[in-house]
């Protein structure tokens, strides 16, 4: 088992910037990939971006490539994603997944989910 804690969500203005963490516990040696997903009211869950834990591979959906950095610190079991030139369609709930066996876009390859942190942007 893995357990992930996210943090680091909050309000912010339209253009501004945050960083999500993610920490993990537990069987976190077994961790291949991880990802960020996000789910807005009303709407369903999206992949926002993933990493591969060993090697660092790094792959962003579209509509936050160039503005969010996802990395990791194996140190610390602790995935971040970092937030630029947040937009007003970028609010939502955000979750940290892990995966045993894959990474990438699919949020059915992770097996281990957060509970999530609220990113609210204000224009």
């Amino acid at each position: 088992q893995v357990q992930l804690v996210e943090s680091g969500g909050g309000l912010v203005q339209a253009g501004g910037s945050l960083r999500l963490s993610c920490a993990a516990s537990g069987r976190t040696f077994s961790t291949y990939g991880m990802g960020w997903f996000r789910q807005a009211q009303g709407k369903e869950r999206e992949f926002v971006a993933a990493i591969g834990w060993g090697d660092g591979r790094t792959d962003y959906a579209d509509s936050v490539k160039g503005r969010f950095t996802i990395s990791r610190d194996r140190a610390v079991n602790t995935v971040f994603l970092r937030m630029y030139s947040l937009k007003p369609e970028d609010p939502a709930v955000y979750y940290c997944a892990a995966s045993a066996t894959h990474w990438g876009r699919s949020s059915t390859w992770y097996e281990y989910w957060g509970q999530g942190t609220q990113v609210t942007v204000s224009s």
